[in-house]
């Protein structure tokens, strides 16, 4: 963190973006910062959507008993316009025992707020999801530096390929491995650390491929591939997905509780199938079990090339619902 001084303390934090991970982190570390200056630091928190113009104020205004205070202002797109009126006349000159913290989901709702935060030179702290694949492994390898770690680009998009694009699972993933190995990952340390775990793989393409995810798919197929699993169970795995995501649908509606029984089913199992079932209709079920069962021959029949077999499967899967939701 550095050292931080009083001076250090930026007066007024916005932090802009969608992202759940990156938000709940730079409160965290404002508030790391602000208690390192002054570990009796009043720290109050506020939803924007509930607060009132004398709140504010009163919030805001010198305190009898002096000492810091960091004030956290949630859902800033959700303000009030007099209280918008109020923070930004505030922001021209702020307090400087008093550091004001505002968090904004960065999009067209409330953003004159956030540009006149910005104008009035709140410190910008950037919390959007990470858009494109190159934004997520900067962000797995900055992670891992964080940690004290190295890590190179192919580890890291072996990684990205093993756990998926969640931000949460990434950086825990990443801590994960750093406590259990140097600190040096290569992709070879990714490959041998996640082989033990794929044997979920199969149903991971499945599940992808049953809500029409074909890049998460294809991913989840390569990389299971990569690491030596088996076509066979993927191949499996796929023709279960189609089949359960059928059977369900064709027992009409109910909760998964009750359905459990009647489909010899786990509840959570129904669930999952009647999430994936949406958007299909019994004409494009019917295709993709015959596009499985093919798959399935081709794969266990000795197919030479049974890695296409499988991907060509993932495409003719998703082409059925997608026929489906036209």
């Amino acid at each position: 963190m550095g050292d931080v001084t009083p001076a250090s303390l930026a007066p007024i934090l916005l932090v802009l973006g969608d992202e759940e991970l990156l938000a709940t982190r730079a409160v965290t570390e404002a508030v790391a910062k602000v208690r390192s200056v002054d570990p009796e630091v009043d720290v109050r928190e506020y939803q924007a959507s509930a607060l009132t113009v004398g709140e504010i104020a009163e919030m805001l205004s010198p305190s009898l008993f002096g000492g810091r205070r960091l004030l956290i202002l949630r859902s800033g797109q959700d303000a009030r316009k007099d209280l918008v009126a109020a923070l930004l006349a505030y922001a021209k000159n702020p307090d400087p025992e008093v550091q004001l913290l505002v968090l904004h989901l960065g999009g067209a709702k409330g953003k004159a707020f956030a540009d006149g935060l910005r104008a009035a030179g709140a410190t910008v702290v950037p919390a959007a999801k990470l858009k494109g694949h190159r934004d997520r492994v900067a962000f797995v390898r900055d992670e891992v530096r964080r940690a004290g770690g190295k890590c190179t680009d192919d580890a890291a998009e072996a990684l990205i390929a093993a756990v998926g694009n969640d931000l949460r699972e990434l950086a825990a993933a990443c801590s994960q491995l750093i406590a259990d190995t140097d600190g040096r990952i290569s992709a070879e340390t990714v490959s041998r650390y996640y082989r033990g775990r794929v044997e979920v793989t199969g149903f991971t393409v499945a599940d992808a491929t049953m809500v029409g995810d074909v890049p998460a798919a294809l991913e989840a197929l390569r990389w299971a591939l990569h690491v030596g699993v088996d076509p066979v169970p993927i191949a499996d795995a796929l023709a279960d997905g189609v089949r359960t995501v059928a059977r369900v649908a064709s027992a009409g509606r109910g909760s998964p509780y009750q359905l459990a029984s009647s489909l010899g089913m786990p509840a959570w199992k129904i669930e999952r199938a009647q999430r994936q079932g949406r958007g299909w209709t019994p004409e494009g079920l019917v295709q993709a079990m015959q596009v499985a069962a093919e798959c399935n021959a081709a794969v266990k029949g000795g197919s030479d090339d049974r890695a296409y077999a499988l991907e060509r499967a993932v495409f003719s899967v998703a082409a059925a619902r997608q026929g489906s939701t036209r």
